[in-house]
């Protein structure tokens, strides 16, 4: 399990954003969020995961939501103004973000795209999401996170 700065945390520091790093061992490459949750210790509804989404209008867009919901595709597309959004094949998310499925961040992507926050984050003191790498997740307050992303907060998952 190496615990080495990943490039979200470089950022986060380089931005003076306090944060918390977590570190978990996957011998067998991605777990799933609930997992995630249950290695490091962090209640379901502080772990988030980053998806990430094609809208009718080809713009790309990152949504932001609890690992224990799923993405309301209505909700997020209604979020965003468009008439209607789908996920991108996995197959798309390195070239377009620099990461991989599992190890996806909002932070540090290739290129900023419009992100949004799901609501349930705005009562929270802290949040966790990926460090940009499977195995790593960092936790830092909403409010730094959606400055940092340019994020706006809307009611994304069901």
């Amino acid at each position: 399990m190496s615990q080495e700065k990943t490039n979200v945390m470089r950022l986060l520091t380089q931005r003076k954003v306090p944060y918390t790093p977590h570190f978990y061992a996957c011998p067998d490459g991605a777990v799933d969020g609930r997992s995630v949750a249950a290695l490091i210790d962090r209640p379901l509804e502080r772990v988030f995961k980053t998806l990430v989404t094609r809208g009718a209008g080809k713009q790309y867009y990152v949504f932001v939501v609890p690992v224990s919901r799923e993405l309301d595709l209505k909700a997020a597309a209604k979020a965003v103004g468009e008439k209607s959004i789908e996920m991108i094949r996995q197959a798309e998310l390195l070239p377009l973000t620099g990461y991989i499925h599992g190890g996806c961040s909002p932070l540090g992507m290739k290129k900023q795209f419009p992100t949004v926050l799901d609501e349930s984050a705005q009562g929270l003191e802290t949040m966790v999401v990926s460090a940009g790498k499977i195995g790593a997740q960092v936790e830092l307050a909403p409010g730094d996170l959606a400055s940092l992303t340019r994020a706006q907060f809307a009611p994304i998952s069901k």
